[in-house]
């Protein structure tokens, strides 16, 4: 039975190691180019007003400046557009520098001076993805930051009225903040650009104040949508190289509808095409260029100030980040274009496609395709250019003359830019008023490229394959054979609308010609979110696509297609299965912070197993064993699942609510427009066979974590060995009742003057210390046997039965029942160990912010831990000198082994999105155990 339950929980743990390896190595390699600066960095600090500086000790404000721009910027005499540059969680103000830097380059070639000033506020590096004390006082600093920064600019005769804000991370997050502040001008504020940032719900929620923090953000944000509508927020998240913020996280929570928030991904931001881990996408070249091109674009040339047009500004964006066209809707250009009359130029088209490559040198050539015998076989027009200047180059004739146009309208406007090419794809139905279409080939400058178009029939191009079933593991393939007759096709993916779904798409292609042909470029297209992803590749070859989704279909909308870009003349055959390690990576990416709560499940049942092996043998069991026996999904799951179906009842709501009972906690939110409403909302499909998952997971890390804290145990007890005397009694490391108070009374004051995380580390120590002693007894009584080899035979042969604690009384077997009396005490404090350790890793970060924080304050404000940490410390000081004996006398054991599950139970409800909860838990079920060591 032991060898079952190492192989069982082997196996959950490879899986575990499996889908770990998925999610941080399982990407593409980074394709950021690196930003450099050409000048030595220097970053001058701003005064701010007194009252400023001693309320916020720790922070600083900062102008970011390089060789003469710094020396020339040194009195803050400041006549350029003014970005604020937020850091995020644990970030530093001097990420600012690639956004400076690449500002300043650029700004070199532009005319009249036109630049940048660009500031980045110092946090002090403070975690506030995990500690969200400091959130607010973040926020606080903004503003005062702001209004100090637009100071600098009053010397101007148009001085600026805003401020452009740049945040990464928690920074976005503490940018939108700054309108939930009563005293806060909104219209100091237009445009937020945000970078990884997890706008929808935090990451961890490690204490209250996090969610407090989001739940007002978010309800500023939704209920007072109509007020901000002018303040444009551009959303980028990283993609799946970044495992610390998921992209879907990074959708803006808004009413559906509103012109002005924009959420995407970086994979498909043209010009940038690539995956950002978390640092990354502050300093990568592609996105900061695109950023840096969207600023210059922003600037009114009447005030050099960034332009206050929400129409403009949404323009602007949706240029750089989006689609790329030709020009910026909104542009003053004509919509007509006259087209001088070189009949030598024009040739018409008669054939289904065109593919001309231009010569060396350079020429006027234009292609005409007549639209009157095509408008009833066809449906759309294709046409691709690898002369990527975005130039008008598709134009509608609407007056011919003889074989020339002299009269046509531009309809470059519906330009993609692609990697290798620009794309346009027109429907005849929208060119009612055109006879003809008119593609320019020309090259007065002599460079060459090549135009590939032709009419295609969408419905003849088009196909669907139903992907595999999550659960096929990969043994079952879904494939489809494109023989390639045209320039695009377009797979719809059946069924794959959800963000556990994970494939691997292979796309071979061959062709009977070999030729040189342009790159074909496959497209994962989802509909509902701009998270698309985008593959080159040359022909012939074999490619393998990650087919996974960054959020979950919201709606009925249309499912994933897949885009190919191909050749002409050649076969593409696309396999799709699913990918186990992908499908685990993606778990623990939206679910990966369940985890730790199944493993306070099973240590607490853990705990509980060793009450009932006292209740009813007198003697603890082996922590091993009860830690493998915690796996209870049938006991915990079963009636969670039946509280999610009560509560689709109104009569059951009605009842939950008179109670006074908080909302069930579900998983994190998948789609991108979800709002986070905390445990409302039933729970999705995928919940029903994903927890027990997730159970086995959290189980198999308290399994072989217990086992590894028992390993550090015996390596720890071995070294302090010397340091102290022998001891062959229990209540080896046991406090007397006057210290034991004592040490409660000085860490309860200590915690609510300094940091309660430090009181709770303290009495976690002694804690430790008393499992130790337990350890050295445990060691120097067997040490002591191997002296009395007969007595030990005995025992061996099972003559003497130490499982009879009457015997243990007779003065020949004190040896032997003492070892025993250790050996069930060690057990029983190994598990409480193996359960103290995790309120000690949650409460972590807030005492990394007080030691970080000691040379501003002493005193940690506000404290999560307070006042909760008073029946905390109580307890552990409690169980310090509990032992099994206490516990099989006392009167509470048979009540007290029966709370585990229930507690357990309320665990997995009310704790997923709340990890803090897990502390309360623990100590209301460990409560009724110390009250057994006295009563």
């Amino acid at each position: 039975m032991k060898l079952a339950t190492v192989a069982f929980y082997g196996f959950a743990l490879g899986l575990l190691a499996v889908g770990l390896r998925e999610l941080l190595t399982g990407f593409e390699e980074n394709r950021c180019s690196m930003t450099y600066m050409f000048e030595y960095p220097e970053y001058r600090r701003v005064a701010l007003p007194r009252r400023v500086a001693r309320l916020y000790p720790a922070y600083g404000l900062y102008l970011y400046g390089e060789g003469m721009y710094a020396q020339e910027t040194r009195a803050l005499k400041l006549t350029g557009a003014p970005v604020l540059f937020l850091p995020g969680n644990a970030g530093s103000y001097k990420q600012a520098r690639s956004l400076g830097s690449v500002a300043l380059r650029k700004a070199e070639n532009m005319e009249g001076g036109l630049h940048f000033n660009v500031f980045t506020v110092d946090f002090n590096e403070e975690l506030v993805a995990l500690y969200g004390g400091s959130l607010r006082r973040q926020t606080h600093f903004l503003h005062e930051s702001i209004k100090a920064i637009l100071r600098l600019y009053k010397h101007l005769k148009t001085p600026p009225q805003s401020v452009v804000l740049v945040g990464h991370s928690m920074g976005g997050v503490v940018a939108r903040a700054l309108y939930t502040l009563p005293r806060f001008n909104t219209n100091l504020v237009s445009l937020i650009i945000t970078q990884a940032s997890p706008h929808l719900a935090p990451v961890l929620a490690l204490d209250p104040y996090l969610l407090d923090f989001y739940s007002a953000v978010r309800q500023k944000w939704v209920n007072q949508a109509n007020k901000l509508r002018n303040v444009t927020v551009l959303s980028v998240g990283g993609g799946y190289r970044d495992y610390q913020v998921r992209s879907g996280l990074t959708s803006l929570p808004c009413p559906p509808g509103d012109p002005n928030k924009l959420s995407l991904v970086a994979t498909a931001v043209p010009r940038t095409w690539v995956s950002t881990d978390h640092l990354s996408i502050v300093w990568c070249k592609e996105l900061v260029l695109a950023t840096v091109r969207a600023f210059f674009d922003l600037i009114n040339p009447e005030t050099r100030q960034f332009t206050e047009n929400s129409e403009k500004k949404m323009s602007v964006l949706n240029h750089h980040f989006i689609r790329h066209p030709v020009r910026m809707l909104g542009e003053t250009q004509d919509n007509s274009i006259s087209i001088l009359d070189f009949p030598e130029a024009w040739s018409e088209v008669n054939t289904l496609r065109l593919a001309y490559s231009t010569p060396k040198e350079g020429q006027v050539k234009y292609f005409m395709f007549a639209l009157s015998s095509r408008r009833k076989a066809y449906s759309h027009f294709y046409c691709r250019n690898n002369n990527l200047e975005m130039t008008s180059w598709v134009y509608g004739c609407v007056h011919k003359n003889g074989s020339s146009c002299v009269h046509a309208v531009d309809l470059s406007m519906g330009t993609e830019l692609l990697p290798p090419y620009k794309v346009l794809i027109l429907s005849l139905s929208d060119l009612s008023s055109v006879t003809h279409l008119v593609v320019s080939a020309s090259n007065l400058n002599g460079k060459q490229f090549t135009v590939e178009c032709e009419w295609q029939r969408q419905e003849s191009q088009t196909l669907s394959v139903p992907v595999p079933h999550v659960l096929s593991f990969g043994l079952t393939v879904s494939d489809v054979t494109v023989n390639s007759s045209g320039l695009l096709h377009t797979i719809k993916l059946q069924h794959f609308h959800q963000v556990y779904q994970a494939f691997r798409i292979n796309v071979a292609s061959q062709c009977k010609v070999h030729k040189d042909r342009l790159p074909n470029v496959y497209r994962i297209n989802v509909p509902w979110f701009r998270e698309d992803s985008i593959t080159t590749v040359s022909v012939p070859s074999v490619t393998e696509i990650s087919g996974m989704l960054h959020t979950g279909r919201p709606d009925n909308t249309s499912g994933v297609l897949l885009q190919l870009h191909t050749a002409p003349n050649c076969q593409y055959k696309v396999s799709i299965r699913t990918s186990l390690p992908r499908v685990l990576g993606q778990i623990l990416r939206f679910c990966g912070p369940m985890v730790p709560v199944y493993t306070a499940v099973t240590l607490l049942l853990a705990c509980g197993g060793q009450l009932s092996s006292i209740l009813k043998s007198r003697r603890a069991a082996d922590m091993r064993q009860v830690v493998g026996k915690g796996l209870l999904p049938h006991k915990v799951n079963l009636p969670i699942y039946i509280l999610h179906i009560l509560l689709s009842y109104s009569w059951f709501q009605e009842v939950w609510s008179v109670l006074c009972l908080p909302l069930m906690d579900t998983l994190p939110p998948t789609t991108p427009d979800a709002t986070f409403h905390e445990g409302e909302g039933a729970a999705e499909e995928w919940l029903q066979f994903l927890s027990p998952l997730l159970y086995i997971f959290g189980a198999a890390v308290a399994y072989w974590g217990s086992t590894l804290l028992r390993l550090i145990i015996r390596l720890v007890s071995l070294i302090l060995a010397p340091l102290h005397r022998p001891c062959v009694s229990r209540d080896c490391g046991t406090l007397r009742p006057r210290t034991q108070l004592l040490i409660t009374l000085c860490l309860t004051v200590t915690g609510g003057t300094s940091c309660g995380a430090l009181s709770i580390f303290a009495a976690f120590l002694l804690h430790l210390y008393r499992v130790l002693r337990l350890q050295m007894a445990e060691r120097s009584l067997s040490h002591m046997l191997n002296l009395a080899p007969q007595k030990h035979k005995e025992v061996e042969n099972g003559s003497v039965d130490l499982n009879k604690p009457k015997e243990c009384n007779g003065a020949p077997l004190l040896s032997e029942c003492a070892l025993q009396e250790v050996r069930d005490d060690l057990q029983l404090h190994l598990c409480l160990s193996a359960l103290f350790t995790l309120p000690v890793m949650l409460i972590a970060p807030s005492l990394i912010h007080w030691i970080r924080n000691l040379r501003y304050s002493t005193q940690l404000d506000p404290d999560p831990c307070w006042p909760h940490i008073v029946p905390v410390i109580i307890v552990y000081m409690l169980l310090i000198n509990c032992n099994t004996l206490k516990l099989s006398n006392s009167k509470l054991l048979p009540l007290t082994s029966c709370l585990p599950l229930p507690f357990a139970i309320a665990m997995v409800t009310f704790s997923p999105l709340h990890l803090y909860r897990v502390t309360y838990f623990l100590t209301a079920a460990l409560v009724p155990m110390a009250l057994c060591c006295l009563l």
